[in-house]
């Protein structure tokens, strides 16, 4: 091995001990020996050395170095990964709520990326990907032996360009759906009146300010009905997440006191735990939180933490178990490094890793269809019945327009309707 290499691998071997001294003063007995780690540091050198000047085509210092970062992290879990530059800046972009591509959250499964959660309004939900979506192909280039990162670059492109996907489906025969791209300007929060009483907002990813959105929306709320707010549906069904503080807060919004999620790394001195303050915008009113296995990571700790509170019933499906905590650490000019560092635990002390949260009532999606019950009379078809002048005075003020949108979402039907339903209840247990 040449000169260069040696001071290389040296120089590396040197990084490696300044970073982790800690580390390794607690873990002795896994410690491996100086000669070892020297000795495949270069092992690396040679064969990255090796690679540069005999691979069949053309690789820079940077591509092989780059790669071989990537390949260490990956190895390690689905969600560790190296970000260079240009992924960096998207990844703070998109926490931000705008960015360019397909609107697609995606992770590795079996050598292929899964569609985790399409976001809503965007090039992926109008092509009608769904989560649990395998992309075995990207313009006809297949996946397999791609990273993470590199099947996420051929994905973005220009705004207006197109891109093909081969999609592979539970139960359904292989197709391939193309898309343009956008760009992606989330609105991670949306709300509307169903029902004509309840407050129904729907997030769609855990951004800047999502907590201060809900607020507003939920002020909105109260304001039309003039205090007539029967309870609140949170929709965080296809949320894939976001940010941890985000997650906390809205939480915390519906929430007096307790504790709402805690991080544990391996070392139990690390442990970090998030308490609510006092406060609940909310008032106590019936909250149900609609969700389903597109429900991910931010969306399990709001979901898992209201559970375990006893202060909103869980409605809908299993969610999809992204139950760890990735630390983002910046690399200067290079770029950042996603390392995953923890695991999520709510409340209760469970874990939501590869388990998720499970609903406390299991409504899968459905089509609701009136059936034919024959020709029946009721008591106003009678000519000479007596009339009703409460329901003559109703017929002025007839109710507002049928929703439409209620009625297509099953799921969200059960949800208002359960929202009614806590609701009278707890005006009975008021008035006892």
């Amino acid at each position: 091995m040449n000169k260069k290499w040696s001071i290389f691998t040296a120089s590396l071997l040197s990084a490696l001990i300044f970073l982790t001294p800690a580390y390794a003063a607690k873990n002795k007995a896994d410690k491996e020996e100086p000669a070892d780690t020297y000795e495949m540091l270069n092992l690396f050198g040679e064969v990255m050395e090796r690679a540069k000047v005999s691979y069949v085509e053309d690789v820079t210092d940077k591509q092989l170095i780059e790669s071989a970062i990537n390949g260490m992290l990956v190895s390690l879990d689905p969600h560790s990964s190296y970000l260079d530059a240009q992924s960096f800046k998207y990844m703070n972009e998109q926490t931000k709520g705008k960015f360019g591509g397909l609107g697609i959250e995606v992770t590795m499964e079996n050598g292929v990326v899964k569609v985790v959660s399409p976001i809503d309004d965007t090039p992926a939900t109008k092509a009608g990907l769904k989560p649990g979506d395998y992309i075995t192909h990207i313009d006809g280039e297949q996946v397999v032996g791609m990273s993470l990162n590199d099947a996420v670059d051929k994905m973005r492109g220009t705004v207006g360009s197109k891109v093909k996907l081969s999609i592979r489906r539970l139960n359904v025969k292989p197709f391939d759906v193309t898309l343009k791209r956008e760009e992606i300007k989330i609105q991670s929060v949306k709300s509307a009146i169903k029902g004509d009483d309840v407050a129904y907002i729907r997030i769609t990813s855990f951004s800047e300010d999502t907590d201060k959105m809900i607020e507003k929306a939920l002020k909105k709320a109260q304001k039309e009905l003039k205090g007539n707010l029967k309870g609140i549906v949170i929709d965080v069904r296809n949320n894939p997440g976001g940010l941890l503080d985000q997650a906390v807060n809205v939480s915390d919004l519906f929430l007096d006191k307790g504790e709402i999620v805690s991080t544990r790394s391996k070392n139990a001195e690390d442990t970090v735990k998030y308490n609510a303050k006092s406060g609940d915008i909310a008032k106590e009113l019936p909250i149900v939180v609609l969700v389903n296995d597109g429900s991910a990571s931010a969306s399990e700790i709001v979901a898992g933490a209201l559970q375990d509170h006893k202060r909103a019933v869980i409605l809908g499906e299993k969610t999809f178990g992204k139950g760890s905590v990735q630390t983002v650490i910046p690399l200067g000019k290079y770029g950042a490094m996603r390392l995953t560092t923890a695991r999520y635990y709510t409340p209760s002390g469970r874990s939501i890793q590869a388990t998720g949260i499970v609903p406390d009532v299991e409504v899968k999606p459905a089509k609701v269809e009136e059936i034919d019950k024959g020709v029946n009379f009721s008591e106003a078809e009678f000519g000479n019945a007596l009339k009703n002048d409460a329901a003559e005075a109703q017929k002025k003020n007839p109710d507002k327009t049928k929703d439409d949108e209620l009625q297509k979402d099953y799921q969200l039907m059960r949800a208002v309707d359960m929202v009614k339903a806590l609701s009278i209840f707890k005006q009975g247990e008021t008035t006892k």
